[in-house]
């Protein structure tokens, strides 16, 4: 009797298997935040960026909404203009310094996408929001970190 296949069955196209990564911004983001408020003074802020070890965070107004965000970027306008006018670094308010018109990412968005829009507008972190509040912040380390875990995977 002859061998017809050294083969043997053959798997249903159907029964590929899937790849099921991880690959969403909810996945990889940082939901522990240090969050700031509008009222607070930029000393505040610039002390609390030394203890946690952050270089920025959300900006929240009372209710919780999302309404800016400060880096150390915007302590550095501080400590120039406080040298400029040759005064002490001021208790002025974050609302002064941070950054008002805040781009922001769906949780939902896969990693490439988000990383697509780290390289578009060159920020170093994105607060990721769903349905209108804030649930996250993710960065470009969360997103190189994510690219890491996924290399490991069979892409195939």
């Amino acid at each position: 009797m002859a061998i017809k296949s050294f083969q043997g069955r053959r798997a249903k196209e159907s029964a590929k298997k899937e790849f099921d990564a991880p690959i969403l911004v909810t996945d990889y983001m940082t939901t522990k935040l240090v969050t700031f408020h509008p009222e607070q003074s930029i000393l505040e802020v610039m002390e609390a960026f030394a203890k946690h070890r952050i270089s920025g965070g959300p900006v929240l107004d009372d209710s919780g909404f999302l309404v800016g965000i400060v880096s150390e970027a915007d302590c550095m306008k501080q400590i120039s203009e406080s040298r400029y006018f040759n005064q002490p670094i001021l208790d002025k308010s974050v609302e002064r310094f941070m950054t008002k018109e805040v781009e922001t990412i769906p949780h939902d968005m896969s990693i490439f996408d988000a990383a697509g829009v780290f390289h578009r507008n060159n920020r170093r972190r994105l607060p990721v929001m769903k349905d209108g509040l804030l649930v996250g912040q993710i960065s470009r380390k969360d997103i190189v970190v994510a690219a890491l875990k996924l290399s490991s995977q069979n892409w195939k």
